[in-house]
């Protein structure tokens, strides 16, 4: 097969894989004269942003999307009728170089179906990222998805190497990858994701030791962190379900980030997978969720609680979940803009944690007046409701929460809904 319709077809096949963002990458030093070949200073690419809002490219493929699993969700499972490809870890070095130099990538995804073992698969990853660095002093930004089975040592490797590694917990629940996904173990991916946060804690302090004593700082171990993801929408799991398990792999394992995928019907799909695809709306809720979580000091409890009867607990998908917990606690409003504490500004709809900072700031010198909101360019129709000011007072909008429901929440496009 030719080196283009490798990329054709092992480009579209890593597509499923929402967990990129170059987030959290520093920038890398150059060995030697001459400098090296890339930086993260500003067919397969994909977008993602930095925190200071660079738009990043990264050439994002799969090594193979041959598979020894039989993961009934996945349109590379074994049994799947599908075009198979496999890049030589020469071909991706040359590939990432070349879309390098035409200034068309910054940075490097690579994920891989599981061939022959997780060890060999996760050797010929480490090769790839090795070989750009060591052999072409390549400086850009690797993300390297990590294969759970694969040893500590080659866990090691990786981290050397790579700015970002990530491990896929694949579905909300134990129970759920069970089902699905028998040949991969829960337990042990929660093992791989803990060697990991072990070997980058270690490393942080090792460097800031080192700078203290100023002395010379070892290589960062993956200085971006660790990400995952899950499918939504596979099996029955709600979304307080998956929002309890996000909670638990922030605080267990420190991830930078939890990437949500809605599930995507797959051909000669499996009689135990949903006929449809769930609303992208909803799986825009939960990054809306997620932020509140990370953000904003919400807890799952106030953004999706569970009822009386314990039955499943979804976001709305009308309205986003902080104006939803909003219109629940209309005792908490209106916020007096000019007097709250910070934690109480965060849970004012249409106020971000900029504006919020901004305003923190500004009524150290005057009170706030209505005039001083447009200056914010928040989103004032949203905002006014829940806030007072010297010069504003909601009025008995939050007397009557439905109405005021019906005038914020437009209804969905048909897009959002079904894609």
């Amino acid at each position: 097969m030719q080196l283009l319709d490798k990329l054709a077809v092992l480009a579209d096949a890593a597509k499923y894989d929402a967990s990129c963002a170059s987030s959290g990458a520093g920038k890398r030093d150059s060995l030697g004269k001459g400098g090296g070949v890339g930086s993260t200073g500003g067919m397969g690419i994909c977008h993602s942003y930095t925190p200071d809002g660079r738009c990043v490219s990264l050439l994002k493929i799969l090594l193979t999307n041959f598979c020894i699993y039989d993961c009934v969700y996945c349109v590379n499972r074994v049994s799947s009728n599908v075009r198979r490809a496999r890049f030589a870890t020469d071909e991706v070095v040359r590939l990432t170089l070349d879309f390098y130099k035409r200034n068309y990538i910054e940075g490097l995804f690579l994920s891989s179906g599981i061939i022959r073992s997780g060890d060999y698969t996760m050797e010929q990853l480490v090769e790839v990222a090795r070989s750009l660095r060591e052999d072409h002093q390549f400086r850009g930004y690797i993300h390297l998805k990590t294969i759970p089975e694969a040893s500590p040592e080659l866990l090691a490797a990786a981290g050397r190497y790579a700015d970002r590694l990530s491990i896929n917990v694949e579905l909300p629940t134990d129970a759920g990858l069970q089902a699905l996904a028998p040949q991969k173990s829960a337990a042990g991916i929660r093992d791989a994701m803990g060697e990991l946060r072990w070997r980058i804690d270690e490393s942080k302090q090792d460097r800031k030791t080192a700078r203290k004593r100023k002395g010379r700082a070892p290589p960062a171990f993956a200085q971006a962190g660790q990400s995952t993801q899950m499918i939504v929408g596979a099996d029955g799991a709600d979304d307080r379900a998956v929002l309890d398990s996000s909670v638990a792999l922030y605080d267990g394992y420190r991830m930078r980030r939890v990437y949500y995928s809605a599930f995507s019907p797959i051909p000669d799909a499996s009689a135990a997978l949903p006929l449809k695809a769930p609303p992208l709306l909803r799986e825009h809720r939960l990054y809306q969720a997620d932020w509140l979580l990370r953000f904003y000091e919400f807890g799952v409890d106030e953004i999706a609680p569970r009822g009386a009867d314990g039955s499943a607990t979804m976001l709305d998908l009308e309205i986003d979940p902080k104006l939803a917990w909003a219109l629940r606690h209309p005792e908490f409003f209106p916020v007096d803009l000019n007097r709250a504490p910070r934690e109480h500004l965060l849970r004012v709809p249409g106020l971000g944690t900029r504006n919020v900072k901004r305003v923190l700031a500004s009524r150290r010198h005057a009170a706030l007046r209505l005039g001083d909101l447009a200056r914010l360019r928040a989103p004032l129709a949203k905002l006014l409701p829940f806030v007072q000011l010297l010069d504003h007072h909601p009025r008995d909008a939050l007397d009557r929460p439905d109405a005021l429901r019906a005038r914020l929440a437009p209804p969905p496009r048909q897009a959002d809904l079904f894609g």
